[in-house]
């Protein structure tokens, strides 16, 4: 394999080896393959164009063009002419799906789905990416500079993860480039044998190539660039903001929605990030409650209403927001004559928990909350603004309890048109077998009610669903029809199913997400977990509003008026407080004075020592840790280069510029170069022997190494050169000599075979010198230490002869 070949293939595989920082971003990870083709036909256009050969500019031109042509069949063939040609319907195409996926990078929490648009993203970025290494790389011949786009592709999925782009990843991304380090370095030494050898290739007159001058040695400034560059790989993820967290998880930042433009909002979409919460080996506190309702069966704690499916996702549109008033509106579509009654719910949430979005019990009517927060009407929700989180937030909520009758429900008006057709729309893609499903389970149903009841009765206990947590996750029409079959799923399934089904039957629908109520702790506290994330259907009633509805089996409660014994009753006054022990809770919740291992693990010490507990226990990764294994891997990794690493800082050393212009130092320079000849002919084969003459060496070293021309007159003349130091009483000093090393180390590379350079390169047989030089120090140790031993008996030995006499 020719160096230009290596050294491309060595440029894929490093870019895919730092795009795999990207691959757990997104979920599928399939893009990585689409990646790594069109990169593949980058690369084969590249090498075809060099070995016509056609002019860098035109070579980089007609990679891009392949570039476009690629892209355009993936993800534009229909706009496009010929299902090939980017026309302007495709480039209209590609523009809208590029917009498309940054709106996707924004509401998806990590990891995303594999949407068009975030695919074209991740194929597009990566091939940009690949397309400038191999540009620098290959076309331009400097692999070193190649490292700063391979860092900015690993930094910008470090950032996307919030810094938690696994140290892994880090180490794939640094092998990749150490490679592409590698393979340049032995092109440019290959270069260095064909100049210098009796094989040399034409140059332009006067240059240093045709001349036999010095080459440049790239090997030195790419390492340094490569020490710099995995350096600041290490520093920047730490230093970049976090741009996940979802509404569930730890980093809240920009991550959970936020503010937009002209007083608007938009949310992240949780369904994605949820299941990963309801997996976590440990039930991480997220907050804690006291509150003066008698049952918190039904207390669930809404953070945000999904109203928009589009056929790939449910998510929350994006609404005007305000200011958050003293007393919010009256729900809407809530009737007077609906029995209601009114809950007090004092909050903490840990600091460990940030996220914008505020969990509350809903209906909400009042909230007593100190910050920059801000409320959006349509669905009842609060969210912090400028960077506002729940982190340690506490808060009082005033909510309503409804309790309508079964006769209320089933009584039910028709909504009003507006919010009707807002609420019941369904994309034309969702399957027929869909809506015919949702029509089979509510024959006999004679109102909205009892099809609502008869589907959520389905899924919780006579459809044979199974509730599974690790059954990949999906928010498409596909994924609903894939569940109606399959039957397991988690929350996200069974309410987004519900949902959709309730919306072909004309029954105004939407997903809430938040979470459950939680478990009662001993001292009269309610504790919420991470893993008490949950999703679930709200449908609307014309008088009694938005009502919970719980379709997944063996989690949370079935609301009461969804039973059949649901008692009928008549219609109550206003709101009124519920009268209970706790009807004045405490502003925040108490902990014990001690706390026990089973205590803390139970949550009863309060939410700051129980979230403290679970980062204690390594519920997060530790960054020393990570930083030290990706040391260690890398010392493992460079441990079989240390002798080509020893040999070529020996060699820098000899024949760098020396610290003196004395007589001395000049013959110490004149030495080292002559060592520096010696141990690169021992490289490749020519054994030293110290029994014979400056001269006979040389002599010996052009016959053995079968040096032939200049590189053989190179040997002689340095060895002229030692002799006159070490017999003329006054040296004359030689000039070039290091430009002569490098023409004798040029001379025996173009003459040996394949076996014997690349043994030269990675295991130099002078590096035996090493071993010879610890063992030499290490003997030098012994003795000392020995000399002391003897010399320390000796004087033990002596006093205790003395003692026993002047005891005497």
């Amino acid at each position: 394999m020719s160096g230009r070949a290596r050294l491309t293939l060595a440029s894929w595989g490093a870019t895919l080896m730092a795009a795999g920082a990207l691959l757990p971003l997104v979920k599928p990870a399939t893009w990585i393959f689409t990646a790594a083709f069109v990169l593949a036909l980058v690369s084969g256009v590249g090498t075809l164009a060099r070995r016509v050969p056609l002019a860098r500019p035109l070579t980089l031109l007609a990679q891009v063009a392949v570039v476009l042509l690629a892209l355009t069949v993936f993800f534009a063939r229909e706009q496009a002419v010929l299902w090939l040609i980017p026309g302007p319907q495709a480039v209209s195409h590609a523009v809208d799906l590029f917009q498309a996926g940054a709106e996707d990078v924004g509401r998806y929490a990590i990891p995303a789905p594999d949407t068009e648009g975030i695919r074209l993203m991740l194929v597009g970025g990566v091939v940009a990416i690949g397309l400038l290494v191999d540009t620098l790389a290959v076309t331009f011949r400097r692999a070193a500079p190649a490292g700063l786009p391979l860092l900015a592709l690993y930094s910008v999925a470090a950032g996307l993860s919030g810094g938690g782009a696994g140290w892994l990843w880090f180490l794939l991304a640094a092998s990749g480039y150490l490679l592409l380090l590698l393979a340049e370095s032995r092109d440019r030494l290959s270069q260095w044998g064909r100049v210098f050898g009796g094989a040399q290739r034409s140059g332009r007159p006067g240059s240093a190539v045709a001349s036999g001058g010095p080459a440049f040695a790239p090997a030195r400034t790419g390492r340094r660039i490569g020490a710099v560059a995995m350096g600041v790989a290490l520093v920047v993820p730490l230093a970049l903001p976090g741009l996940s967290g979802g509404l569930f998880g730890g980093g809240g930042g920009e991550g959970g929605g936020g503010s937009g433009p002209g007083g608007t909002i938009s949310a992240v979409n949780p369904l994605v990030s949820l299941q990963d919460n309801l997996r976590q080996p440990e039930d991480r506190e997220v907050l804690r409650y006291r509150t003066n309702a008698r049952d918190t069966s039904g207390l669930y704690l809404r953070l945000v209403a999904l109203d928009q499916f589009d056929g790939a996702s449910w998510k929350s549109s994006v609404r005007p927001i305000e200011d958050v008033p003293k007393q919010l509106p009256w729900p809407e579509g809530l009737a007077q004559n609906v029995k209601v009654s009114e809950v007090t719910t004092n909050l903490v949430a840990s600091e460990a928990y940030q996220q914008r979005w505020l969990p509350m019990p809903y209906p909400a009517g009042r909230v007593d909350i100190s910050g920059k927060w801000r409320f959006e009407p349509a669905g009842r929700m609060l969210v912090g603004d400028e960077k506002q989180t729940t982190s340690g937030i506490r808060y009082q909520v005033s909510s309503l309890d409804v309790q309508p009758t079964s006769g209320q429900l089933a009584a039910a008006g028709t909504a009003p048109e507006k919010l009707r057709a807002e609420y019941t729309k369904i994309p034309a893609s969702l399957p027929a077998d869909v809506k015919a499903t949702a029509r089979e389970v509510t024959k006999g149903a004679r109102n909205d009610y009892e099809k609502a009841v008869k589907l959520q009765n389905w899924f919780a206990d006579d459809g044979g669903f199974r509730y599974d947590v690790e059954v990949s996750s999906g928010t498409g029409v596909q994924a609903i029809s894939r569940f109606l079959k399959d039957k397991e799923g988690f929350c996200v399934h069974f309410s987004f199913s519900m949902a959709a089904m309730a919306r072909s039957l004309g029954i105004p629908a939407r997903v809430a997400v938040g979470f459950m109520p939680g478990t009662t702790q001993t001292d009269g506290s309610v504790s919420v977990g991470i893993r008490d994330a949950h999703a679930w259907p709200e449908l609307y009633f014309d008088g009694a509003g938005w009502m919970r509805f719980e379709p997944t089996p063996s989690r949370g409660s079935t609301p009461a008026y969804t039973r059949q014994d649901t008692p009928s009753g008549t219609a109550t006054g206003p709101a009124q407080p519920e009268q209970s022990a706790s009807a004045q809770p405490s502003a925040a919740p108490s902990a014990s004075e001690s706390c026990t291992p089973q205590m803390k693990r139970l949550g009863d010490c309060g939410p700051d020592a129980a979230v403290a507990g679970a980062e204690a226990d390594g519920s997060g990764p530790n960054p020393l840790t990570a930083v030290l294994l990706t040391l260690g891997a890398l010392v493992v990794l460079a441990l079989p280069f240390l002798p080509a690493l020893w040999r070529t800082r020996v060699r820098a050393r000899r024949l760098g510029p020396g610290g003196g212009r004395g007589p001395e130092d000049l013959a110490a320079r004149t030495l080292a170069v002559w060592q520096e000849i010696t141990d690169t002919a021992w490289d490749y084969g020519v054994e030293p022997d110290e029994s014979m003459t400056p001269r006979k060496t040389a002599a010996r070293m052009v016959r053995l190494g079968e040096l032939r021309g200049e590189p053989a007159d190179a040997v002689h003349r340095v060895a002229r050169a030692v002799e006159e130091v070490l017999y003329a009483p006054r040296p004359v000093p030689a000039a070039g000599l290091a430009e002569e090393a490098a023409r004798v180390r040029a001379g025996f590379h173009a003459s040996a075979d394949r076996r014997a350079r690349l043994r030269a390169g990675l295991a130099p047989r002078s590096a035996v010198r090493l071993r010879w030089e610890a063992s030499a120090r290490w003997s030098a140790a012994t003795t000392v230490w020995s000399v002391r031993r003897h010399t320390l008996v000796s004087r033990t030995a002596s006093l205790l002869r003395r003692t026993p006499r002047e005891a005497g």
